[in-house]
């Protein structure tokens, strides 16, 4: 349920934002575009928004200044700590992860970054069962993070991050749980959405689904 990864963020609070900033050139192309997919995700969305992976509020803090109330769910204490301190009192965010979690009473969005691939493919099935008890018709789920066209994409994305000695991008790569797109559009349209993608860098694209 990506808890496994817990002590991987709470060292990665530590520099997560100038991660995300582009200054770790292992990673750059990851978060190219970063404030623009932040952006992008908040402005696909409406109502109450339930964010998995809040990390260190980034994404939260856009959601709230668009005038959107948000419930915030993050597994790492540390991350939790940092939001906190950005975003201010007020703000709601909570233990868990994306299949663990408090419920709120009604949801109208659903939106993480960079963070649904700490799930294995059936486990990513799983929530999006779930989500559906949640959402109303015409709520969305906006998800972006990493994720290839296929696997034979995602083999060559870790060669290529191998060839050009990024090896903890590579171990990234091998390790975590990345889908594919044709995976997630399948369980997403058995599950009652209308499901698009769309490319946002060489490595992420934002999936955008509507309840039906």
């Amino acid at each position: 349920m990506g808890r496994e990864f817990l002590e991987l963020f709470e060292e990665w609070s530590k520099s997560y934002d100038d991660t995300v900033g582009g200054h770790d050139i292992e990673y750059q192309e990851v978060f190219k575009h970063y404030d623009k997919i932040l952006d992008s995700v908040t402005d696909r969305v409406h109502g109450h928004v339930l964010e998995f992976g809040v990390g260190t509020g980034n994404l939260t803090k856009r959601l709230l200044t668009k005038g959107l109330k948000v419930t915030g769910i993050e597994p790492s204490p540390a991350m939790r700590e940092i939001a906190a301190g950005k975003l201010g009192a007020g703000t709601e965010l909570a233990d868990g992860d994306f299949m663990d979690f408090p419920e709120p009473e009604q949801v109208d969005s659903i939106v993480s970054t960079y963070a649904f691939h700490h799930l294995t493919d059936e486990e990513k099935e799983k929530a999006i069962a779930s989500y559906g008890k949640l959402l109303n018709t015409g709520g969305k789920i906006v998800f972006a993070d990493t994720m290839y066209q296929s696997k034979e994409a995602h083999e060559q994305a870790i060669s290529d991050a191998k060839q050009a000695g990024f090896h903890n991008l590579a171990h990234d790569l091998q390790t975590e749980f990345y889908t594919t797109i044709p995976f997630l559009a399948k369980v997403l349209e058995e599950h009652g959405y209308k499901v698009n993608f769309e490319r946002c860098n060489q490595f992420v694209w934002i999936m955008e689904a509507e309840k039906l």
